[in-house]
């Protein structure tokens, strides 16, 4: 007879366990027939609420991109009539004018050349080239940068500061020609110098040079890398200047300094973050920028642009933030040749 209670116990455990399973299972079963009804009920709604939101965003992109095809053929047609006009608009802005251009590193060699052709095409002529290497902007070279300028420059000629600010001096005093050298005369203890010391930059392979620019400028193009330098990126553009561009900004301000005219001048690049003319505008620089160079529009600006820091007019021009304007104004007037100031008819050169 104890054997029945024992049947009778395992008997409600058995009912008691199919009566959680089916209640789980139940449970489960409600779950699911619920998600069903659910997405059922709400897959219409949903669906066309994507559907509408998928649509208006394809409307959209749509409208840009014609917007976007539009504004490049407008680019396109004004600069086709730029060109078209550029030797009437940049006859004789430089006439007799002896230009170096210095390129920081990462420059773009088409920039570079398109930019030497309007020069050559305003009148100057491109006396010479100074090409910088990474080496002259890397801080961990400051040292031997020191002991080259120690070793060819007499510390007298140099101003007190960092090695960039000394090594910015050092160059700009190498390349821009003196007063008297601009009447024809040549100091030529000082061209000795400025001889050794590119010499010595370039065999430390700081720089690399073509033509013959020292102590010949009458004003100097300096070009902004392609793209800003890596360790320049910050959140912002008021963020401090990376040493690359510190050391660029104090060559341009001793350029600046010493000679006629000198221009700044970057592709739409230079204006990201960390970019160099980004960064001379943050610093409140007091020579002339340019953002837009690269396109025959822009390429056109910079030599006017450059014209009117030879005539005492600098500015900031292009289509970033801290820009005067797209283009100098007034404009730059040709500058009079010397057998045309002789002539009554003689259009007067400065700012037209």
């Amino acid at each position: 007879m104890g054997h029945v209670p024992l049947l009778a116990y395992r008997t409600v455990l058995v009912i008691d366990f199919r009566y959680h399973l089916v209640s789980i299972i139940a449970v489960f079963l409600a779950l699911t027939v619920g998600i069903v009804l659910g997405s059922t009920m709400l897959q219409d709604p949903v669906l066309n609420t994507l559907q509408a939101e998928a649509d208006r965003l394809r409307d959209q992109a749509e409208r840009l991109r014609e917007e976007k095809d539009t504004a490049e053929q407008l680019n396109a047609s004004a600069n086709h009539v730029i060109s078209s006009r550029a030797d009437d608009m940049l006859h004789d802005r430089l006439a007799d004018t002896r230009v170096v251009i210095v390129e920081a590193p990462g420059g773009a060699p088409e920039l570079r050349n398109a930019l030497a052709t309007r020069l050559e095409q305003a009148g100057a002529t491109v006396v010479g080239r100074l090409t910088l290497t990474g080496g002259y902007v890397d801080p961990q070279r400051a040292d031997s940068v020191e002991e080259l300028l120690d070793e060819t420059v007499d510390a007298g000629d140099l101003p007190d500061g960092t090695t960039a600010k000394r090594a910015g001096a050092a160059l700009a005093r190498a390349l821009v020609a003196a007063e008297d050298e601009r009447d024809g005369g040549a100091d030529t203890a000082a061209a000795r110098e400025s001889e050794a010391l590119l010499e010595e930059f370039a065999e430390a392979g700081l720089l690399t040079v073509r033509g013959e620019p020292v102590r010949a400028a009458d004003a100097v193009l300096v070009l902004a890398p392609a793209e800003p330098f890596a360790a320049a990126t910050a959140p912002s553009p008021d963020a401090v200047s990376s040493p690359e561009n510190t050391t660029l900004l104090e060559l341009a301000r001793a350029l600046g300094a010493a000679s006629e005219g000198m221009t700044l001048a970057g592709s739409p690049s230079s204006l990201e973050t960390g970019g160099l003319v980004t960064q001379a505008r943050t610093e409140g620089a007091r020579f002339t920028t340019v953002d837009s160079a690269g396109g025959a529009a822009g390429n056109v600006v910079t030599v006017l642009a450059l014209a009117a820091s030879l005539a005492g007019h600098n500015g900031h021009y292009g289509i970033g933030g801290g820009a005067d304007g797209f283009l100098p104004d007034p404009l730059p007037g040709p500058i009079a040749s010397p057998s045309a100031t002789s002539s009554p008819s003689a259009a007067p050169g400065g700012n037209g």
